[in-house]
């Protein structure tokens, strides 16, 4: 496939021709009819409007859940929406997934969109596997508010931006979350380039082949990582000597 021709400026093409009512039932990624999902949604979002609901659901995806771009296996089950949530990880392709599914739970529609973004802040272990600094498929979330969609993007949880002195991406529920420009000191962080379109589950498929393509050293490394178990707990066990 010819992954660049993908690309476009325009930020609400529907890619998999799905019509709104399937913004609000469970997917196979976006699982929102799983239990787990459902009872998170019912502790998190509370009473009251879906503006204040969807940003409760918001924040608590955004720092309940840690930015970690190392440990998702590339994997189907690995981005389902309740996988995603009972390991307390992800980054930003299946926290996006979350958070689509707890808004779908709490009966808000929700889909998921794509993005190519060059980001000026990541570290030299992840530029180095990536061979890149373009994140291309950086997911966020379409939450349909007062008759519009707004973009939501709970991707970095606050301990990491301030461990890397950014700014936290708050939302209001009425204006876009997207990632700033520059950082607290002023220095250029996120750039958008371009579109990949909006979903109604997640594109496994399409994302997989575009990584294998764009991020080969990286994504043989995550086909090749188990899914489940304990990655910081194997890591000790193996430099144990022997």
């Amino acid at each position: 496939m010819d992954y660049d021709s993908l690309k476009t400026t325009q930020d609400d093409v529907v890619r998999d021709g799905a019509g709104f009512e399937a913004y609000r039932q469970p997917g196979d990624l976006i699982d929102s009819g799983h239990p787990e999902i459902v009872a998170y949604a019912r502790r998190v979002a509370g009473t009251g409007g879906d503006k204040e609901r969807a940003q409760r659901l918001y924040y608590a995806v955004r720092d309940d859940l840690r930015y970690d771009p190392y440990n998702t296996p590339m994997k189907r089950d690995a981005y389902r929406a309740s996988t995603t949530l009972v390991s307390g990880h992800g980054y930003c392709v299946n926290k996006a997934g979350v958070m689509a599914a707890v808004c779908r739970a709490a009966g808000i529609a929700a889909r998921v969109g794509y993005a190519d973004v060059r980001n000026h802040m990541t570290t030299k272990r992840l530029a180095d596997l990536m061979g890149s600094d373009v994140f291309y498929y950086h997911g966020y979330t379409d939450v349909w508010l007062d008759g519009r969609w707004v973009k939501a993007t709970p991707a970095f949880n606050r301990e990491l931006t301030e461990k890397f002195g950014l700014k936290p991406l708050d939302w209001d529920a009425v204006g876009d979350s997207i990632y700033h420009p520059f950082d607290l000191s002023g220095r250029r962080h996120m750039e958008y380039l371009a579109y990949r379109g909006v979903f109604a589950d997640i594109p496994f498929d399409e994302i997989r082949g575009a990584f294998r393509h764009y991020y080969p050293r990286m994504t043989r490394a995550q086909e090749e990582m188990p899914l489940g178990g304990d990655f910081g707990a194997e890591g000790a066990a193996e430099a144990k000597p022997k």
